[in-house]
């Protein structure tokens, strides 16, 4: 039972949610999600329960950090270096993963950390990796980030926009690939992060539990049958998630393919300037995001409707608000600016 997580396609609702992570998984470079609600909305399960669907990787054999096969340009120096020696490097099919990250990790966790004895005596470095390093391709997922020392934040969200991870100790440093997807959740009522990290996370959004009674009797007997027998439940479920796991896969494929006309860079560009949302990380997230959906839906030309999909994600963190006065995107009133569009 060891390892088995709830199958993301049996989660009830929170379509927005899925939506989200589905999305980052399609286009890293949308920058993470930060998933907000009250405790015992299903938060870390929905998170966890990726590992069900993620796509497959090549990655090159035996590398620590899990070097993507074939970008050269990004190799970890280990990779880089057997590559200019003319040693050939064997791909490896591995599967992406979602990364748990203690709340109670140190900045050398988190890092890794520089044996000086080690470089000292043979002049050699010698690195040891740390949840960067495993996190390289996969999800990072931190719990409660709300709690996390902000310099450790500042250090994730830095090397999630970066793609590296630098390390340095007494003159001697140490640089490998860290592209991860930062997925955070948090629980409003215990606190909130400073407003100049909130901004670093691409989506976000607001979550709640399901109050409709059909809806929410559905979620206590899918978990009841599952606790039962997680593996049984997992294996009547198999087909869906494989079929999910590929539509991620090919949507990934598509992506490149995806085009956003003028006329779609001037409706983001609109929408952004009608909600006064200042700088331009939300035009360009919105423009990914809206391209990564219409990947997901399996087209190559982006529409008004993925830019009603996306925009709440993308927005309603970085709307203005008074005090008191509740964070999130009027609905009615993005449909009103769309059809203006």
């Amino acid at each position: 039972m060891a390892g088995l997580s709830f199958p993301f396609t049996r989660i009830v609702g929170q379509d927005n949610m899925k939506r989200a992570l589905m999305l980052n998984v399609i286009d890293p470079g949308i920058g993470g999600v930060l998933i907000k609600g009250e405790k015992g909305t299903a938060k870390s399960t929905t998170v966890r329960s990726m590992n069900s669907v993620l796509p497959f990787r090549n990655v090159v054999q035996g590398c620590p950090f899990r070097c993507e096969y074939g970008r050269v340009e990004i190799y970890c120096p280990y990779c880089k270096e057997r590559y200019d020696k003319g040693e050939e490097l064997i791909s490896e099919k591995v599967r992406m993963r979602v990364i748990d990250l203690p709340l109670s990790a140190t900045e050398d966790r988190v890092s890794g950390t520089l044996d000086l004895e080690h470089v000292l005596k043979t002049g050699e470095k010698k690195f040891e990796p740390g949840v960067l390093a495993a996190a390289n391709g996969n999800i990072l997922y931190v719990d409660e980030v709300n709690l996390l020392d902000d310099h450790l934040v500042d250090l994730l969200l830095d090397s999630a926009a970066m793609g590296v991870n630098y390390v340095e100790r007494e003159g001697v440093s140490f640089t490998h690939p860290a592209r991860f997807i930062l997925v955070g959740t948090m629980n409003p009522e215990e606190g909130d992060l400073r407003p100049q990290l909130l901004d670093r996370f691409g989506l976000s959004l607001d979550i709640k539990g399901e109050m409709d009674p059909k809806k929410r009797a559905e979620v206590v007997k899918r978990r009841v049958e599952y606790d039962s027998d997680p593996e049984r439940y997992i294996a009547g479920v198999q087909k869906d998630l494989d079929d999910l796991c590929e539509r991620l896969t090919k949507a990934r494929e598509l992506l490149p393919k995806v085009v956003a006309d003028d006329t779609i860079v001037d409706m983001i560009v609109s929408v952004i300037i009608h909600f006064g949302v200042d700088g331009h990380r939300a035009d360009i997230t919105l423009l990914k995001a809206a391209k990564a959906n219409a990947a997901l839906e399996g087209r190559t030309k982006v529409t008004k409707d993925d830019i009603r999909a996306t925009a709440e994600l993308v927005l309603a963190h970085r709307l203005k608000r008074r005090p008191f006065e509740e964070a999130g995107l009027d609905r009615e009133e993005l449909e009103r600016c769309l059809q203006d569009l």
